[in-house]
């Protein structure tokens, strides 16, 4: 058995699942997004209860690292570390956006491969955090924090079949005015599925991270307002 434990906390919806390769076994969400981090250590401990999997029969664990949450970047990584570290078994980071993307590419099979994604996830104000790939995952713009406005990814929308989505995503049909035919928004969440499968194949390619020196992937950094007083 190839049990694979996946940890998602960077978004609004938190998700855990248990895989044994890319078959999806188990899966636990939490909504509340400022319940993730007390969310997540229960619920490692209930899947594995659930299913009478050991823990020491866990072969990797697989975490997204960003972009989204800032503290559910932090609670997600530093567990999965914590575990790999104690377990001595291989961790996957996974970048958001590129999760986004191949589970948007997963549920539109009948789109054309000249189609472009583009995950946006929310970071406040008119920001998002978001990037570009094609319909085979190859990174056509690297993720970053972008200002929207009517002119974002004008060019790309020019000559491609152009597919955005996300939490981010509504802000940029706002700004839409007239939207070229090439434009379509859809309605894409990652789902436990994508998650293992998304998984399962970084396992087969051992993209694994060094737990010493892997960084989240904030894209912009962390800063809070000075205290006074």
């Amino acid at each position: 058995m190839n049990y694979i434990l996946n940890i998602h906390t960077t978004a609004e919806i938190a998700m855990v699942n248990i895989c044994n390769e890319e078959k999806v076994l188990d899966t636990l969400i939490n909504t509340e997004q400022k319940q993730h981090a007390s969310f997540l250590h229960i619920a490692i401990n209930k899947i594995l209860r659930k299913n009478d999997i050991s823990i020491r029969a866990l072969k990797a664990i697989g975490v997204t690292g960003g972009p989204g949450s800032y503290t559910g970047i932090r609670v997600g990584l530093a567990t999965a570390k914590g575990l790999c570290f104690a377990l001595q078994i291989p961790m996957m980071m996974y970048n958001s956006l590129e999760l986004m993307a191949f589970s948007a590419i997963e549920n539109s099979p009948d789109l054309s491969k000249e189609t472009l994604f583009c995950p946006m996830i929310d970071a406040r104000r008119m920001e998002v955090f978001t990037a570009v790939y094609d319909s085979r995952l190859n990174e056509i713009n690297p993720p970053l924090a972008m200002v929207l406005n009517e002119n974002s990814y004008e060019d790309l929308i020019k000559k491609y079949p152009f597919c955005y989505f996300g939490s981010g995503a509504e802000k940029f049909k706002n700004f839409v005015k007239n939207p070229s035919p090439n434009l379509k928004y859809i309605l894409s969440d990652i789902s436990s599925t994508s998650l293992a499968k998304f998984g399962w194949n970084n396992f087969q390619k051992n993209d694994f991270e060094n737990l010493v020196n892997s960084r989240p992937l904030y894209v912009k950094e962390f800063y809070t307002p000075a205290k006074i007083g």
